[in-house]
């Protein structure tokens, strides 16, 4: 599956419109309080990497259940609460076939 965040794919010709694709992910966390920002970020960097792959893999399933090669002109957005560990990551783009 050919990802990207631009609306073509240079070498790939696009033959076919499959529409638009979404992949959601969440991670909830009890929020804990430390006083090592770098720890808390280091770990806030994981926990986000870990959830937009899951994102990723919802998004990819769902186009492949249009029939589609390749998901085009994606875009993400990533929440994030402080106070309660929460991140969310969600992700769309158009399913199309390439060639």
């Amino acid at each position: 599956m050919i990802l990207t965040t631009t609306n073509s794919i240079e070498g790939f010709k696009i033959i076919d419109y499959k529409g638009l694709v979404t992949g959601v992910a969440a991670n909830y966390k009890k929020a804990s309080f430390t006083f090592n920002l770098e720890k808390y970020f280091d770990s806030l960097e994981v926990a986000i990497e870990e959830v937009k792959e899951e994102a990723f893999q919802k998004l990819s399933e769902n186009a492949n259940k249009l029939n589609a090669n390749a998901i085009v002109g994606i875009k993400i957005d990533v929440e994030t609460s402080s106070t309660s560990s929460f991140i969310m990551v969600s992700v769309i783009g158009t399913a199309v076939q390439v060639q």
